[in-house]
């Protein structure tokens, strides 16, 4: 199979013809693309309750009470401490509440 030689004399004016006529023909102008807008979700609304908790000294949740009742909490965790080797201490807790 015999390849055809190509001298870059023949390439240089085929390259220019080809831009010759490129520049002859009328431009068109691009439309600019259109940004599209992101629907993102709508963040949801989380509602938190207050309750009191009794922890042990790793942070382990023991019991929970309502927050009016910090009297009972402090009193569970005292007995606790009493009883067993580790001290329990009370702590205010947020958890979300679910709508119905």
């Amino acid at each position: 199979m015999a390849r055809k030689v190509v001298s870059r004399r023949d390439k240089r004016a085929e390259v220019e013809a080809a831009e010759a006529a490129e520049a002859a023909e009328p431009k068109k102008k691009k439309k600019k693309a259109t940004k599209r807008k992101s629907r993102s979700k709508a963040a949801k609304e989380v509602r938190l309750k207050a309750f009191w908790g009794v922890f042990n000294q790793s942070l382990r949740r023991v019991a929970l009470y309502e927050f009016n009742q910090r009297k009972e909490a402090e009193k569970k965790a005292k007995e606790l401490s009493a009883s067993g080797k580790s001290p329990h201490f009370v702590q205010p807790v947020k958890e979300a509440i679910e709508e119905a």
